[in-house]
């Protein structure tokens, strides 16, 4: 037995891994990793694999970055925790004061927390404690896209829209209106971007106009829908959606733990449309990839409605154990200094347009309805019908034949669904982006060449078609 079954076999023992159906381990071989570098993670027997998903979105600057490395080994041996209640700490003031700096004016204040998901949940908190605050108890519900996802945690969940991960929860979640996503893979032919996008926005503005006095806020992820299948949608909406916002008195919540730090083109993706929200949800690329952490950002606005004598009870009193961690916020100092250093997002202009030359002959392929792309985020949708745009059933797993044959070739592809998609570190080169698209084509081919027998038992989320 080799060292990568050994460790596989310890690990099936032991472990529940998220977002898997562990039944498929009968089949489907675990992965297990010794060691990253740069863009590579290599296994217990020497094999690299080209990290094209940033494991997970997080990864920018790429694995074990020795600027990341050496910035996190000074703090640990000065300071790795304390609580952030009554005690505050250098790194965490200093990644405040830059987070303040760098995004859009108006969001002067920083709470954090310790994931995505609960770094949601604040946002969510917040803006109804605000309007309770207020003395606005009515704001008590929340609007969101069709096809969104903000998380797994409850309230997350609640503002999500992916079937699969909230169906089976739905007695749990909170009761919020749901509207049709601009997403622009659905727009008609012959129709812009910006024209579908301005389109759709009628539903929304129909909604705030029926329900805005019981509505706190409305929640989107700027330009991307991730987990709904990398969905894209024109700047224009978040326009029209700031302007909406103001006009009936809601706030906006902009999920950017996606999208956030440069995978739009932009460090921030509401840059695109010029506009702040009144809370900013940031997290993943935030640290590098390397230690858990949200930032949530508001207004000094939003500060000041909790801002009391304690006998009040008017404080924001949500806490996680390690709400900035000197560890983590040394990590994401370290990560804000490559970007101000070297010309992140310059750099990633050439690198995106090398993605779209790379990958641009698959809008060709029978059997992909779009190439689409916002920044360094690129999308190739398998369907099985390209002129009606008609998809595989998601019990085939097409997506899976591409993630098995990219293993194969040395690539970790991970496809949402029937959608091959490419978010990877900002430190690949243009040659490794180029063996990224012959993976790609290879492992398209291979999926939707013909009939393919479901052999895997089970479901597994990131495989299934998530609309």
């Amino acid at each position: 037995m080799g060292l990568n079954d050994q460790w596989m076999q310890r690990d099936l023992a032991v472990l529940w891994h998220p977002c898997t159906q562990m039944k498929d381990h009968e089949q489907l071989p675990l992965v297990p990793i010794k060691r990253g570098e740069g863009v590579w993670l290599e296994d217990f027997e020497g094999k690299r694999y080209l990290d094209a998903v940033s494991s997970w979105w997080v990864n920018v600057f790429g694995h074990a970055n020795p600027r990341i490395n050496q910035r996190i080994k000074d703090q640990v041996d000065q300071l790795e925790h304390v609580m952030l209640a009554g005690f505050s700490h250098q790194p965490v003031i200093e990644l405040s004061e830059r987070l303040v700096r760098i995004t859009p004016a108006g969001l002067d204040r920083v709470f954090y927390a310790d994931n995505g998901s609960s770094g949601i949940e604040v946002a969510l908190k917040m803006s109804f404690h605000y309007w309770l605050n207020s003395g606005q108890s009515a704001k008590k519900r929340f609007v969101t896209l069709t096809n969104s996802y903000h998380g797994e945690t409850v309230a997350a969940m609640s503002v999500g829209d992916v079937a699969l991960f909230t169906e089976t929860y739905k007695p749990l979640l909170l009761d919020t209106l749901k509207v049709p996503s601009p997403d622009c893979y659905h727009r008609p032919e012959g129709v812009s971007w910006e024209a579908h996008s301005r389109t759709m926005f009628a539903h929304m503005e129909q909604c705030l106009d029926e329900h805005h006095q019981e509505v706190a806020a409305v929640i989107v992820e700027p330009l991307i829908q991730g987990a709904g299948g990398m969905r894209m949608y024109h700047p224009v909406y978040l326009q029209l959606l700031r302007d909406a916002c103001d006009r009936y008195g809601v706030h906006l919540i902009l999920d950017e733990i996606a999208v956030g730090f440069g995978r739009t083109g932009t460090m921030f993706a509401c840059e695109q449309a010029g506009i702040a929200p009144d809370f900013l949800c940031l997290s993943k690329a935030l640290t590098g990839g390397y230690l858990p952490m949200a930032a949530v950002l508001t207004s000094d606005q939003v500060y000041q409605a909790f801002y009391d004598d304690y006998p009040t009870l008017r404080a924001f009193l949500h806490s996680h154990t390690y709400t900035g961690n000197p560890l983590a916020c040394a990590a994401a100092l370290a990560t804000l200094d490559i970007f101000e250093q070297d010309n992140v997002i310059e750099n990633n202009r050439r690198l995106a347009a090398r993605m779209a030359s790379a990958t641009a002959h698959l809008a060709d392929h029978p059997h992909v309805a779009e190439v689409r792309q916002t920044g360094m985020t690129l999308a190739i949708e398998m369907v099985q019908d390209k002129a009606s745009k008609t998809p595989y059933a998601w019990q085939e797993r097409r997506g899976l034949k591409v993630f098995q044959h990219a293993l194969s070739r040395g690539a970790l592809l991970r496809p949402l669904g029937s959608v091959v998609y490419f978010l990877p570190p900002y430190v690949i080169t243009e040659e490794q982006i180029d063996f990224l698209a012959e993976v790609a084509s290879e492992g398209i081919d291979l999926a939707t060449r013909s009939a393919v027998h479901v052999a895997v038992s089970g479901r597994h989320p990131e495989f299934r078609d998530p609309g």
